[in-house]
């Protein structure tokens, strides 16, 4: 039994890069969330018209 330590210590650092693989991937789909959210509001941002600017018209003269 002198190898126990070792296989502990092998499945303990197995068990520390899973999880800091689900960190990891944890992050990298926030970060895409993040990033599709805000170029979604950027194509609506740009498909609504200015409703501000008024067109000119013949009338308005």
């Amino acid at each position: 039994m002198t190898h126990l330590p070792f296989i502990i210590a092998a499945f303990a650092v197995f068990g520390l890069v899973l999880c800091f693989d689900a960190f990891g991937s944890w992050l990298r789909l926030r970060l895409a969330r993040w990033q599709a959210r805000h170029r979604q509001q950027r194509l609506q941002a740009r498909a609504k018209p200015p409703s501000s600017a008024t067109p000119a018209t013949e009338l308005s003269r």
